[in-house]
This record gives C-alpha cells, sequence and structure tokens, in this order.
C-alpha cells in the first residue's frame, strides 16, 4: 500500500495506459434519489470523458446500472425493496430509457452504440461464455461501444449477479481488458466503514486481496443501488486474476474519469503479476459453484505444492454437481481455498471419497480419470 495517488514523477494512471477499459457506472450515479429521473448533466459529462479516450485510440466497454431505478419511476412503484416481478417490470421499462440516452448522446459524436444483456449463465457456462467473448471482442473491433447490463427481465433470484460490479469484472475478464473502473458512491476502500469511523483511512492502493482487506468491506451506503463493498472485492478478486487493474472511484462529480486520471482519490487494486490463463480465469471468477468438496490437511498441502485433488483427501461432498461442473474446495473449517472442474458428481464423489484412486472403478463400474480436480482444472483462492 502506498500513502498518495499522485506525486512528482509516479507513474501515470492505469485508466491513462490501458489499451482496453471498463467502466462500471452506478445507479446512484445515473438517477437522482430524489426524482428518480435521470442525472443527465452528470451523463454528458461522462460520455465527454469516454470520447476523449477514444479519441486516443483506447477501446472502451460501459457497464451501466439505472434500469430498474428509471424504471420505478415511470411505473410509480414506491420506495424501498421490490418483489423479483416489480424489479423486472421496472428493468424492462427502464433499460429502453437508458439505452436511448446513451445512443442519443454518444451518436452525436458518430459513435456507434451497442445494448448487451447478460445473464448469469453467459459468463457460467463455459460455451456461452465464448460466445459472449466473441461478441464483445468483434463490437470493440468494429468501433463500438458495447452498453452492457444484466438482464433483468428474465434473470431469478437464483440465477443472477444481482450487481453490476461483478458482472463488470466478469465483462473485463471476457473481454481481456487492462484497466476496469468502479464509479459508485464511495471514494476507495477504507480500514472502516467511514461513515462510522471518522479515523478510518483510504487504501490507496492494493497488492494483494488479503483476509485483511476482505474484512474491511462494508455495505451499500445507496438505498438504489445493490453492490457494496464487500461485492466490489469480490469483482477486484475477479479482475486482478485476470490481469486487470480494478479502481474504485467516487463517480458524483462530473467528468469523474477526468479526474480520476488527474489523481482524484480512489482505490486501485493492481492485477497479478502472472496472469492466470484464460481457462483459469474462467473457473476463478465463476460466481455460483455448483457444489462444494471438502478436504483434509493433507490434500491441502498437497494443492498449496501444484498438485491434483485425488478421492483420497476428500471428506466431503455437498451440494448437486455433475462432471465437468465447477465445485469450491473447502478446508476443515469451511473457507473456500480453491475453485476446480469436478471430474465427478456429487453421489460419485460421495462414493469414492477417502479412497485411494485404484479403488474408483470398483467402486463406481468405471473409471473417469485418477484425479476429482485435475490441477489444470483447479485455482488456489488463497
Amino acid at each position: 500500500m502506498q500513502a498518495k495517488n499522485k506525486t512528482r514523477g509516479a507513474a501515470p494512471s492505469p485508466l491513462a495506459t490501458a489499451r482496453r477499459i471498463v467502466v462500471k457506472v452506478g445507479s446512484a450515479l445515473l438517477v437522482d434519489q430524489e426524482t428518480g429521473r435521470l442525472n443527465r448533466a452528470w451523463l454528458e459529462s461522462l460520455v465527454e470523458d469516454l470520447r476523449r479516450l477514444r479519441r486516443r485510440g483506447q477501446q472502451v466497454i460501459l457497464v451501466s446500472s439505472g434500469a430498474v431505478a428509471l424504471g420505478r419511476r415511470h411505473l410509480k412503484l414506491p420506495k424501498g425493496a421490490l418483489a423479483l416481478e416489480q424489479k423486472q417490470a421496472a428493468a424492462a421499462v427502464g433499460q429502453i430509457r437508458l439505452a436511448h440516452a446513451y445512443k442519443e448522446l454518444l451518436e452525436d459524436e458518430q459513435i456507434t452504440v451497442a445494448q448487451v444483456l447478460l445473464t448469469l449463465q453467459d459468463s457460467e457456462q463455459r460455451d456461452r461464455y465464448l460466445n459472449a467473448r466473441a461478441t464483445l471482442t468483434t463490437l470493440l473491433e468494429l468501433g463500438a461501444i458495447p452498453v452492457i447490463n444484466e438482464n433483468d427481465t428474465v434473470a431469478t433470484n437464483e440465477i443472477r449477479y444481482g450487481d453490476n460490479d461483478r458482472l463488470a469484472a466478469r465483462v473485463a475478464q471476457m473481454a481481456s481488458a487492462d484497466c476496469l473502473v468502479l464509479l459508485s458512491d464511495v471514494d476507495g476502500l477504507y480500514t472502516a466503514d467511514p461513515n462510522r469511523d471518522p479515523g478510518a483511512q483510504l487504501i490507496p492502493q492494493v497488492k494483494r486481496i488479503t483476509p485483511q482487506i476482505e474484512a474491511m468491506a462494508g455495505t451499500s451506503a445507496s438505498d438504489v443501488g445493490t453492490g457494496g463493498m464487500a461485492t466490489k472485492i469480490i469483482a477486484a478478486r475477479i479482475a486482478v486474476a485476470a490481469g486487470c487493474h480494478l479502481g474504485i472511484a467516487h463517480g458524483h462529480h462530473k467528468h469523474p474519469l477526468k479526474r480520476l486520471e488527474g489523481g482524484a482519490r480512489c482505490t486501485w487494486f493492481l492485477p497479478s503479476a502472472n496472469p492466470a490463463t484464460a481457462r483459469k480465469q474462467w473457473i476463478a471468477g465463476t460466481l455460483k459453484p455448483a457444489g462444494a468438496i471438502s478436504v483434509d490437511a493433507g490434500a491441502l498441502a498437497a494443492l498449496r505444492k501444484g498438485r491434483s485433488l485425488l478421492p483420497a483427501g476428500v471428506t466431503r461432498a455437498t451440494g448437486r454437481f455433475e462432471r465437468g461442473d465447477t465445485v469450491s474446495v473447502l478446508d476443515a473449517q469451511g473457507l473456500e481455498i480453491a475453485r476446480g472442474i469436478s471430474a465427478y458428481s456429487d453421489q460419485d464423489a460421495t462414493r469414492i471419497m477417502g479412497r485411494h484412486s485404484t479403488e474408483i472403478e470398483g467402486i463406481l463400474g468405471f473409471r473417469s480419470r485418477d484425479e476429482m480436480i485435475h490441477r489444470d482444472d483447479l485455482v488456489l483462492l488463497r
């Protein structure tokens, strides 16, 4: 961690040097919390920032919240929590207004806008993930700015991102972005909740996401947004594993990207020195593993040495998963220490756990492979 954001001779901002940038805009920035109307003056200043990035040859993807917040006003829905079906109705009404605003402002500058609505399955299922990645890459190569949101009108509580911080991180991973900026109602990560602790200090730079960093996460200060600091930490973990810088910055001022590049207060999460392969990035970024496999101390030690997970080291299988699904790997205390693609279903895993690989065929009547999770299909998280 460093004490200052900007000093004489300091390295340029990741935002200035990135080839491909993802910008996430929170609902509290786009929509006036009192009137429920689009904050058009602020949006115009953001669009000017995006045009500036484009003029110097950078590619931009925009992940935008705000559809539900805009739609609820037009449908005269009450303030406070909404039922899922009310959120979906509000999203259906608000999304068309949001897309029109972006189209109107960006196309005035001859910039083509593309709307992309994603669901959780588009990033969790490998074939859909690859298809979505190809679409984003093609749009960028053709000079368009993709504007992305979760497809709230068809998502369910069980199968959804639930916030655009994690969606933005998955998009950055899909698009092989160099920089992700989360514009929100906070100016970064603090040592404690600054609303409750006046002595809380901003952390300008995070080189590694430790349990101490995770413990600093709080909740959303806005009643129109759904993502708090905890979701931003999850997003940061996904982004840095993909070799992408992630910045958390206050976006309420006009020209938020220009301010950030000029040294405004923020927190930058630095990417891993050796980014994982694309396949391992995808595994690590899975938001909803299908199940979990618990392991003993011996297996945990082997995993930390880069070895595969064998059935002998498995103590429990929970949840319902099939061969080829991504599962969490838990230690004896229930802490998630890795994720991987299971070579066996939950039922088969339960039957062969604690046994030697040579016994698999005799127990199941077939032998898929010796490992429960091969090391090539496994990513350590801590």
